[in-house]
């Protein structure tokens, strides 16, 4: 009996699973630990997530070093070079977050365990995603990565903007869950199973229903609102403008990436015979982001705010070569998949060190006014540099990596080459030089107009419900967010000159596609 039962037990690849074990053994850690430490010494469990999660470095690359495609459970679970890639940007973006987050908490009025605690297992969620490639699996990554973002987007619990953002957040992001469910539920009850290559086999029939299609498009919708794209994206600018720095940062970058990661699953391993259908939806969607994320950021007058619309605007950066995810024509789909991996990795390094600059200015000025970065290239030169790369590479200029960003997303644009490829691509153009606009403007502030008193900038600022963190006075860049403020500096720089560097991670896609 005991024997018949250990043949029937599943064999687990415990390396493969490797990553997410440790992380949420860390996490687990984080909690414990936190019950022995001092109040007074409580920060360090900071310093215990991001070991953890250098730690969780370690299995990726000793799987990519074995180079082994592992699938686990029926096909429900996979590691791969497309796994392991969007493993390591993860990991490398919590590790960021968590640097330029780590003096924001716990010199704030914030419990900073449990905060760290809900951050790994949001990475731990992103993690899983990469490998998902069953709907079951897909949803409980998903909302792993979400769950805990609607409680840290409230962590100033006594700061009344921060609950509205929680709230908001809560509420359109449970009604988003619920769409996706309603249109999975569907997919799953026609195909008769949950794994996307069963439902990959069931829609290269040429008897669907069109109930199928409907489902798909309630599935993306579903998506939409994670990734807010447009018009699904009316709590990003509030969210981001009420959650605290470190927060926002980690929801416009690597929450909407774990978004974007399920949705390219999705596409390219179950939707893809039926791509004539979502495609006019995705279509839809890069052009009202291009359009409104651009237009409305370029009225703003407060940067959290700017950067948020500017994140609806790269979100339809990045959604753009997913339209021609479904050609007929491999290279084609070979060449989206790469602009979207690499447009990611370099919105990554530039969008991260954009709000670790923007949590150094405001201790100086307490303002998230745009009017207080006047001057700050001679008040702080090292942050008005750095904060210069960050928006130029955003705007695409030569040499900083923005710029093969927009490359590798054109090429996709010239590689489709269809009619509605030419518009999409004119559409973006247009959107490019808006973008450019908003960007430089901030940049002229820094470098080209006298700056203010820090007294009435603060005034300024709390006139306009810009105050991002407590007055504090001019101080001096924690070293922990000039560490993270460098690493994407340099960064930025170096995939700008050698984009080589970040083309061969492009590859690591295609080779597993």
């Amino acid at each position: 009996m005991v024997l018949a039962i250990a043949q029937k037990a599943p064999l687990i690849d415990w390396h493969a699973l490797a990553p997410e074990i440790t992380l949420a053994s860390v996490a687990i850690l984080v909690l414990i630990f936190d019950l022995f430490l001092k109040k007074s010494s409580s920060w360090r469990s900071s310093n215990l997530a991001a070991i953890g999660i250098l730690v969780a470095m370690i299995p990726v690359i000793t799987l990519a070093i074995d180079g082994t495609n592992r699938s686990l459970f029926g096909g429900a679970y996979v590691v791969d070079n497309f796994a392991l890639a969007f493993k390591a940007f993860f990991l490398v973006g919590a590790y960021l977050v968590v640097l330029i987050g780590a003096d924001y908490i716990r010199e704030g009025d914030y419990f900073q365990s449990e905060f760290w605690f809900l951050l790994l297992v949001s990475v731990l969620g992103m993690s899983a995603i990469a490998s998902s490639r069953d709907l079951i699996s897909i949803f409980v990554s998903l909302e792993t990565i979400t769950i805990p973002t609607f409680v840290m987007a409230g962590w100033a619990r006594r700061d009344l903007k921060s609950n509205e953002a929680a709230m908001k957040f809560y509420l359109i992001g449970v009604m988003s869950s619920a769409v996706m469910l309603y249109g999975m539920s569907f997919i799953a009850g026609m195909s008769g199973s949950t794994l996307l290559s069963d439902i990959e086999q069931y829609f290269s029939q040429s008897d669907v229903p069109v109930l199928a299609s409907v489902a798909i498009i309630l599935t993306i919708v579903g998506f939409a609102f994670k990734i807010s794209a447009v018009p699904f994206h009316q709590w990003v600018p509030d969210t981001y403008e009420g959650a605290p720095t470190p927060v926002t940062a980690y929801l416009s970058v690597l929450s909407k990436a774990g978004g974007f990661v399920g949705l390219i699953i999705l596409l390219q391993y179950a939707f893809l015979p039926d791509s004539n259908i979502w495609k006019v939806v995705v279509y839809a969607m890069v052009v009202a982001s291009l359009i409104v994320g651009n237009f409305t950021a370029l009225k703003q007058t407060n940067i959290v705010r700017m950067l948020s619309y500017s994140a609806i605007a790269q979100g339809g950066f990045i959604l753009l070569p997913l339209t021609f995810l479904g050609s007929d024509v491999a290279q084609v789909r070979e060449s989206a998949l790469q602009a979207t991996i690499i447009y990611l990795s370099i919105y990554l390094l530039a969008n991260i060190g954009a709000f670790a600059c923007v949590i150094a200015v405001a201790k100086r000025t307490s303002s998230g006014d745009i009017d207080s970065y006047k001057g700050l290239g001679r008040r702080e030169p090292f942050l008005a540099i750095c904060m210069s790369i960050f928006l130029f590479s955003l705007a695409g200029v030569p040499p900083l990596a923005g710029w093969f960003a927009k490359f590798v997303m054109f090429r996709s644009v010239l590689d489709a080459g269809t009619m509605d490829a030419v518009v999409l691509g004119v559409i973006a153009v247009v959107a490019s030089v808006v973008a450019f606009a908003y960007y430089a403007n901030v940049v002229k502030k820094m470098w080209l107009e006298e700056p203010g008193p820090l007294e009435e900038v603060s005034k300024q600022a709390q006139s306009h419900g810009g105050l991002l963190v407590k007055p504090r006075g001019a101080i001096s860049t924690t070293p922990a967010v000039k560490l993270a403020i460098l690493i994407c500096a340099i960064g930025t720089v170096v995939l700008g000159v050698l984009p080589g560097i970040v083309a061969k991670i492009g590859e690591l896609i295609t080779l597993a596609s």
